[in-house]
């Protein structure tokens, strides 16, 4: 969120080599300058998709278009529309009080997800359960009483608890768990079960022990339980340069970022505006450009062009996923490149070309192609960025990524840190990709090992799947498995929904990475896999 002149900028070492290219070069840093210099400003918030600063990033976009031959092709002109689910949320006007303290959620406690909703004050002790009082219950009593039985299961016990509170007179069930088995009792959601007869709420160690450190007190409590369940409206800008070709390249950025870290996506847990420069700012310039270029009467014509700025990417490639399951072109895919972070160019960590093995012409085009950068190739098809949705449809891709950086997902990602000459080149190299294809017709397609390029991760151990990060269904769908890795080795498929890691039931992608925390390399355990209506359990060793 730094501000420098333009001056300042003239005088760096990339000002001082701009002075001495070419005036198309000179005039393509300029432009690619202005795009991000706007794109990453405090005035777009952000970029969080479906709000008002990803609107005026789309609005920028569609500008840019006017008047060249780039025909819209979204639903309505250049945008298309799609819903992001935000799940059931704690309403803003709900709280726990105790003794007239509020208990802070999700560190002191959380609502079951499909908790009774009520407001109620009561007096309550933790020793004496009477009507129209909340009654507690420790989970731990409940999982060493039925510890025999194999198919106990503790959220029905919930569920049978607070419907036999109810008939008591409980106006509400508080609980927590004094062990340390593992209960699973979770947040999830996206949870759509019939709602509890009773407010259920669950106590952390911390929250319990903060709040109810005296069995034969008496306590205020006062709360109100509600819920919301929000939703807002992201945009795909898509465009079409039409050559009257027989097949279609897809090139493709992402357009939003964080926002104010609302999502929880950013790494340093923080709320100040995250401007995303590098991500993507910096692909969404170079799309534009790359555009206009190809628009021109000039261009190469042996394919059409189609143009496609996502959004809700930083959600779990929301965006790219919903283009393909309502295209608003179909055609004759030949291939797909797309970029993401392309802005921080250095010797040292070389521009990353990842999909290279996505088809049997790639080496030979990519050694035919000329560039000034320095390349590092990934055979990946897959890795945390919109090209793997199209190659999970069997089109070629390539990636374009200049590295990760210390910057990466955090409020210092700004306009100033771009190294625009840098960016410069990586959209020549594009220009010089498409060019050199023109005379090979049709890519053929080529499966690849999986990867997770650039992901960052909180744990040593791996099944080798990719998730489905745009599935909103209790457990983990997978969209498919790495080549030689675990997943592979146990026959796991792609729709299969991971639903428990041991101990530890899973209800999102989230409590799959917190669950996975839990083990090192060398343990062993018991992965639990719905298929259709079938359940599978497999020994694992990881």
């Amino acid at each position: 969120m730094r501000k420098i002149t333009l001056l300042l900028l003239l005088l760096s070492p990339i000002g001082i080599l701009a002075q001495k290219l070419k005036k198309g070069d000179k005039l393509l840093i300029q432009h690619l300058t202005n795009h991000i210099q706007f794109l990453a400003s405090d005035d777009l918030e952000g970029r969080r998709a479906g709000t008002l600063g990803e609107q005026k990033a789309v609005d920028y976009i569609i500008a840019q278009y006017a008047g060249t031959p780039i025909k819209p092709m979204g639903e309505s002109g250049f945008i298309q529309n799609f819903i992001i689910d935000e799940g059931k949320q704690l309403a803003a006007n709900a709280y726990v009080k105790i003794n007239e303290q509020a208990a802070t959620f999700g560190k002191d406690f959380f609502i079951l997800s499909n908790s009774g909703t009520q407001q109620f004050n009561s007096r309550a002790s933790i020793s004496l359960n009477e009507a129209n009082q909340v009654w507690f219950k420790d989970v731990n009593e409940a999982i060493e009483e039925n510890s025999s039985n194999p198919h106990f299961d503790v959220n029905e016990w919930v569920r049978n608890t607070a419907t036999e509170l109810k008939s008591k007179g409980a106006v509400a069930l508080f609980l927590h768990n004094s062990g340390t088995v593992v209960d699973n009792i979770q947040f999830n959601k996206y949870d759509s079960a019939k709602l509890l007869d009773l407010p259920v709420v669950y106590f952390t160690k911390e929250g319990y022990t903060k709040f109810f450190n005296d069995q034969l007190g008496t306590y205020i409590i006062n709360a109100n339980i509600q819920f919301e369940h929000p939703t807002r409206t992201a945009h795909n800008v898509v465009g079409f340069i039409d050559n009257k070709a027989e097949n279609t390249v897809i090139i493709g950025a992402h357009l939003d970022h964080l926002g104010y870290n609302e999502d929880k996506n950013g790494l340093d847990l923080n709320n100040h505006i995250h401007n995303g420069a590098d991500d993507n700012a910096s692909g969404t310039a170079a799309l534009i450009e790359l555009a206009k270029s190809l628009a021109d009467v000039k261009a190469p014509k042996k394919n059409n062009y189609l143009i496609i700025h996502f959004s809700g990417e930083e959600l779990g490639l929301l965006g790219s996923k919903y283009w393909l399951e309502h295209p608003t072109y179909k055609g004759n895919f030949n291939y797909m490149i797309n970029m993401d972070m392309v802005g921080r160019y250095d010797t040292t960590r070389k521009l990353t070309i990842g999909g290279f093995g996505t088809s049997s012409k790639w080496a030979e085009i990519l050694a035919k192609t000329p560039t000034t950068l320095l390349t590092h190739y990934d055979s990946a098809g897959t890795g945390p960025s919109d090209h793997a949705s199209f190659y999970r449809k069997d089109i070629p891709v390539l990636f374009l990524f200049t590295g990760s950086h210390s910057d990466y997902h955090k409020a210092t990602d700004d306009w100033d840190k771009i190294n625009y000459t840098g960016e410069k080149e990586v959209v020549r190299l594009v220009q010089n990709i498409i060019k050199t294809t023109d005379t090979y017709g049709r890519l053929d397609f080529l499966k690849t090992r999986e990867q997770s390029m650039g992901k960052s991760t909180k744990f040593t151990v791996s099944l080798g799947v990719m998730p489905d990060y745009a599935f909103t269904g209790t457990g983990v769908r997978i969209e498919g498995t790495s080549q030689g890795k675990l997943g592979e080795k146990l026959g796991l498929k792609p729709a299969d929904i991971l639903v428990q890691v041991g101990d530890y039931k899973l209800i999102d992608v989230m409590s799959y990475m917190q669950a996975l925390g839990k083990f090192k390399k060398g343990d062993k355990t018991v992965l639990v896999v719905k298929r259709g209506s079938e359940e599978l359990k497999f020994d694992i060793q990881f």
